[in-house]
């Protein structure tokens, strides 16, 4: 099934630009870990998924991208279409002259209702070219006003026009630091409305990425693209193809439908995370060597410990105690770091795959009481490495990890006191979001808050 990507704003057009890149690089690349006719299934899975062919033979994303300004779209537009190896439809994106302002309401109550028909007649269009249509992908930042507005308007208009069709929301959480003085009041509405058109959300935190660039890439003058392009790559290593248990020696079809059936066993829990092993320079894999006991050794810990990356893991931490008659949530038997987790998904690329012991991931203490640990945990493996790396590659997913949680629960907060001093608030007013939708977008996260927080 095919994968219709929507970028939405400059955010979502860069980090769509360089995951399409990625892909395709990954598609292009020769791989000696695996025979020439699991390298050709593994090709025709992937652009079955991401890309449809013209007569000019070059693969076309199946994307459509929107911003209301025409600078970003216009260099994305050109950059793909130099490469010669992939490009975009011409006929498949949407710009205007002015910006949103970063202002939230603005691209929800203006621009979104405004060029609802132009847009939705675009998706509608890519849409009908896919077979086999088996959902949307989209990718925005939180902190704006294109991708965070318009992104959460367009969500809705996909869930009303394509009613059975999955929704993957992926989202970039804006450094805490501050990139936008209302990138708090943004966030908290933007969550707020994802979290009832969306089937999952994905997040990025820019401040942990960012980390990774730095520590592990040793990039020393870390730019908005070397961010990007870490993100691409690992979001490349879950959506390229890969065996699941029941698809047997057939690549999975419906990969989204697969995300959401091992990821997603409760609607109140949606939020997705992703954490991938190993993470380091390319001109440094010559030189490394990996074992899959180890590799699978740090994840865990990673995941225990809700680390993002395999530098600086806390050790100490340790899963609470099944059985005691503490309850999960008390805090006496709930190690203050500990990461409970609802499902996880481990996906294995490389070689001696389908050899790998990954049992230690079935350990009840590591989930919530109300979901079997053999339910809990997935593994889909494929011996075709990802992209440039012919070494092991071990990605991540968790659903329901607690500091992310908090994290909402000190933006709320925060949130809620720049309501009670009016701050900026006319910004929002002016477009008609009044004071009763922020307090409607705080008792929606609150009780999202409140349901992670008991696990």
């Amino acid at each position: 099934m095919s994968i219709v990507t929507l970028q939405l704003g400059q955010c979502g057009n860069q980090i769509g630009h360089e995951l399409f890149s990625a892909i395709c690089g990954d598609v292009r690349g020769t791989h000696g870990l695996c025979s020439k006719k699991e390298n050709e299934s593994y090709h025709d899975a992937c652009k079955e998924r991401f890309f449809s062919e013209e007569e000019s033979q070059v693969p076309v994303a199946r994307a459509v991208l929107v911003d209301m300004e025409p600078k970003v779209i216009n260099q994305t537009l050109s950059t793909a279409a130099r490469s010669g190896y992939w490009r975009y439809d011409e006929h498949s994106h949407f710009c205007q002259k002015q910006g949103s302002g970063n202002n939230w309401a603005n691209g929800y109550s203006v621009h979104g209702p405004r060029h609802k028909e132009a847009i939705m007649n675009l998706v509608q269009r890519e849409a009908e070219k896919c077979d086999r249509l088996g959902g949307f992908f989209t990718i925005m930042s939180m902190a704006g006003g294109t991708g965070s507005g318009l992104g959460a308007f367009v969500t809705q208009c996909l869930r009303d026009a394509f009613p059975t069709s999955f929704i993957l929301n992926h989202i970039i959480w804006p450094y805490g630091t501050g990139e936008v003085i209302v990138q708090n009041y943004n966030s908290v509405l933007t969550l707020s409305r994802l979290y009832q058109s969306s089937d999952a959300l994905l997040v990025h935190e820019n401040d942990a990425i960012h980390k990774i660039c730095a520590q592990l890439m040793n990039i020393k003058q870390i730019s908005f693209r070397d961010v990007n392009q870490v993100i691409a790559h690992q979001l490349g290593s879950v959506f390229q193809p890969a065996y699941t248990a029941e698809s047997g020696s057939h690549y999975s079809r419906n990969p989204l439908g697969d995300l959401m059936e091992t990821l997603v066993p409760h609607p109140e829990f949606k939020m997705l995370g992703l954490r991938n092993i190993p993470q380091m320079p390319e001109n440094s894999l010559a030189y490394s060597t990996f074992s899959w006991p180890g590799l699978i050794r740090h994840l865990r810990q990673m995941l225990i410990a809700n680390a993002k990356m395999e530098e600086g893991i806390d050790w100490q931490v340790r899963p609470p105690r099944v059985g005691s008659s503490i309850p999960s949530s008390h805090p006496m038997n709930k190690p203050q770091h500990f990461n409970t987790s609802i499902a996880n998904l481990a996906i294995l690329r490389g070689k001696d795959v389908h050899s790998v012991d990954l049992g230690s991931f079935q350990d009840p203490s590591l989930y919530t009481s109300w979901l079997n640990p053999q339910d809990a945990f997935n593994a889909w493996k494929t011996p075709r490495a990802f992209n440039k790396e012919n070494k092991h590659e071990d990605s991540f997913h968790t659903l329901g990890e607690t500091s992310l949680c908090l994290k909402y629960d000190g933006r709320v907060d925060n949130t809620e006191q720049c309501l009670c001093s009016v701050a900026y608030i006319h910004q929002y007013t002016k477009f008609g979001i009044e004071e009763e939708d922020f307090l409607d977008s705080f008792t929606v996260l609150e009780q999202v808050i409140s349901s992670y927080t008991i696990l």
